[in-house]
């Protein structure tokens, strides 16, 4: 009998990283095993890239292997498993390694193996540039505390985005009332996530900054104004006005915890030992309450309400050249790390309008490298060498895994990765111009995305697609394809 797909991977990678014991935690997002890595001499990046199954290796302050949707659920359980903890969790040390070192490669790993070397190569490259900064340790812990919900998003968007079609065909006599109670139950589930997810984003917050993941949900739940009379409402001490629930989004919900942490941490070192586990929650959480009731929730209001009116604002108005520019500079912000602060604005986006209508044209941007990895597999066709990862890295590409394309083909080449970002800026500009082309629900990009876009909108989304394919199709053929990229070269 053959060994399950998911343990062969889980025994690889750990081979492949040094076992076990080299590993000090360990998470998944949508398409990722994330791991805290001890020592970074035992991790064999050649063997862990060959894995048949992997499809790429990012280096950032986890390792992160990406496996594809669906399969990271089950190799990361399998891992975490096998050591007997549970996800983020620190593994204890000395752990049995019962992995085996050996790695078998097939013929499909040859084409993957030189895209991914060569993507890793430029890669380390590039993080040698840039310098750590305060700026890149909050988006890095944005990028934590969000991360772990991206499932729950796409789960539960898909689930209302079901609900929303089912209910308009309702509506419009397609199908009878007798839908309305499965509706219902739809609704239900989708509002799991959505009606409280204040309250993951503070547990998570305060697991990020040390807290207690507890108290941080409570403080989250505090912005729900749980218990508050309507007819006699908190007030706005800066306006008057009554509080409402939700007021100040996710953006105060991150901040309150953020205080709740230093709050918690500070008490923590002042109370006595014998009192600690009754004082120091009583006062964080009362002395954090009404912090966030009446200083956080009114100001973050403000400003969420502006940066979602702002954004609205520039796409209605910018319409097709707003998709340009969003779509043309996505991909430099993402090498540069500044992509994870747009995860809260997509999420606020969604929580007041219902949908993001960012997330759709920032997928363009990939969309646009596929495009010119298309273009260059044509040009360069002599060069098998560069064809050879071309054909490697295009398959995750149109499902919206940028990396192997990035830093294996066209950033390496120069001309090519500008020639891909015009590309996702005509894309972008396609989706601007028919507007109203949001998100349900954030997620993947490319082709995996369709089943997240707002019920009535999925051909404009997939004609920004096509637009994004291929505008970095043309321009890369007439302008990105450097000489020495055609020439001839053989396999090795």
């Amino acid at each position: 009998m053959s060994e399950p797909k998911e343990q062969r991977l889980a025994r690889e990678i750990y081979a492949a990283v040094g076992g076990p014991n080299n590993v000090k935690k360990l998470i998944h997002c949508m398409t990722r095993v994330r791991m805290t890595i001890r020592d970074y001499n035992q991790v064999n990046m050649d063997q862990l890239k060959a894995i048949d199954g992997v499809l790429g290796v990012v280096e950032e302050d986890t390792l992160q292997v990406v496996i594809g949707p669906g399969i990271v659920n089950k190799v990361a359980q399998v891992m975490v498993d096998q050591v007997g903890v549970k996800f983020g969790e620190d593994f204890p040390e000395n752990i049995p390694d019962t992995s085996n070192s050996e790695t078998e490669k097939s013929e499909h790993q040859k084409a993957k193996q030189e895209v991914y070397e060569k993507a890793a190569e430029v890669k380390a490259e590039h993080k040698k540039n840039i310098k750590p900064s305060k700026t890149k340790e909050v988006l890095k812990s944005i990028s934590n505390i969000f991360v772990p919900l991206i499932p729950a998003f796409v789960g539960a968007g898909l689930i209302g985005g079901i609900a929303a079609v089912l209910s308009n065909l309702m509506v419009a006599g397609t199908i009878g009332n007798n839908w309305s109670e499965f509706i219902t139950v739809l609704n239900v589930i989708k509002n799991g996530l959505f009606l409280y997810l204040s309250v993951y984003v503070g547990t998570n917050t305060a697991q990020e900054f040390g807290a207690t993941p507890g108290l941080g949900g409570i403080i989250g739940a505090v912005t729900l104004l749980g218990g508050v009379d309507p007819k006699v409402p908190l007030q706005n001490i800066f306006d008057g006005k009554a509080l409402v629930s939700g007021q100040g989004g996710i953006i105060g919900v991150i901040f309150a915890v953020w205080v709740l942490s230093i709050v918690e941490k500070r008490l923590h070192k002042i109370i006595p030992d014998s009192i600690d586990i009754i004082v120091t929650p009583f006062l964080t959480l009362l002395v954090v309450g009404v912090f966030t009731i009446f200083i956080v929730m009114p100001i973050a209001g403000v400003v969420s309400n502006s940066l979602v009116g702002a954004i609205m604002w520039v796409l209605k108005v910018g319409g097709a050249f707003s998709g340009f520019i969003l779509g043309l500079f996505f991909l430099p912000m993402v090498m540069l790390g500044l992509h994870q602060i747009l995860t809260p604005i997509h999420i606020e986006m969604i929580d007041k309008t219902g949908s993001t209508l960012l997330l759709p044209i920032l997928a363009m941007a990939g969309a646009g490298q596929v495009g010119a990895a298309l273009a260059l597999w044509v040009r360069c066709r002599k060069n098998k060498k560069l064809t050879n990862m071309i054909k490697g890295a295009l398959p995750v590409g149109f499902l919206g895994i940028g990396e192997p394309l990035i830093y294996g083909v066209t950033l390496p080449l120069g001309r090519p990765f500008i020639t891909a970002c015009i590309g996702g800026g005509i894309g972008g500009a396609v989706v601007g111009a028919f507007g109203n082309v949001g998100a349900i629900a954030i997620g993947p990009s490319g082709l995996a995305l369709i089943p997240l876009i707002t019920n009535g909108h999925i051909m404009g989304y997939i004609f920004g697609l096509l637009a994004a394919y291929a505008g970095g199709f043309i321009v890369t053929y007439f302008f990105g394809v450097p000489k020495d990229a055609r020439k001839a070269t053989a396999l090795d």
